[in-house]
Order: C-alpha cells, then sequence, then structure tokens
C-alpha cells in the first residue's frame, strides 16, 4: 500500500515574527502524536540559493501511512487548531499556500 507524501509551502507576513513561525513548526511536529497513521513531518525556512521560491519563505513534508490516514488528518480537530494558527500569518491570506500531496511507493 503506497504511504502518502503531503507537502505545503507556505508564504509568511514580513511581519510574523520568528517566535509565532517557530510555534507553528512546533504544533506541525506534535501532530506527530495526534494524527493517527502521521509517520513523519519535517520542514523549515527556503535555504537555497536558486532563488525559485516566489516569495514563499517556509514549507514542510507530512508522510502518511496511507490515504486513509491522510484522509483523517484533514478534518480533524488537531489539524484545525494548527490551521487556526498558520492562516492569519499567510501573506496574501490562502493565496500564501499550496499543498499538493502524491503516492509514494517506498523500496
Amino acid at each position: 500500500m503506497p504511504q502518502i507524501k503531503h507537502v505545503v509551502i507556505m508564504k509568511f507576513k514580513p511581519s510574523t515574527p520568528p517566535q509565532k513561525i517557530q510555534e507553528i513548526f512546533t504544533a506541525l511536529a506534535d501532530l506527530r502524536g495526534k494524527i493517527p497513521g502521521l509517520l513523519d513531518f519535517t520542514g523549515g525556512p527556503y535555504s537555497s540559493s536558486e532563488g525559485l521560491n516566489n516569495g514563499f519563505t517556509h514549507g514542510f513534508i507530512m508522510t502518511f501511512a496511507d490515504t486513509a490516514s491522510r484522509d483523517g488528518y484533514i478534518p480533524h480537530p488537531e489539524h484545525d487548531k494548527v490551521k487556526q494558527l498558520i492562516i492569519p500569518e499567510l501573506d496574501g491570506g490562502l493565496s500564501g499556500i499550496v499543498a499538493f500531496d502524491w503516492e509514494h511507493h517506498p523500496a
């Protein structure tokens, strides 16, 4: 059964303090113990010299055990709590975030 990779790219407002961004990433990482089937989380600020981020500042990847786990994450109350931390800090509202998922077949 394939895992699901969930990638989110965000553009935080220039006025968002670093402490708030840290709070958001801590809350995201803490979802590992709260969302069934959430296997892995990693994320952070943009760090490439390539310059293709189009103003997006941070991103993260979550790995879910399967589609059902990812589907359970979307309406989960703990996910909603984290979204309430993120959305007010996005530059441009919901246009300041991109989410993209795909099936991953581990070798």
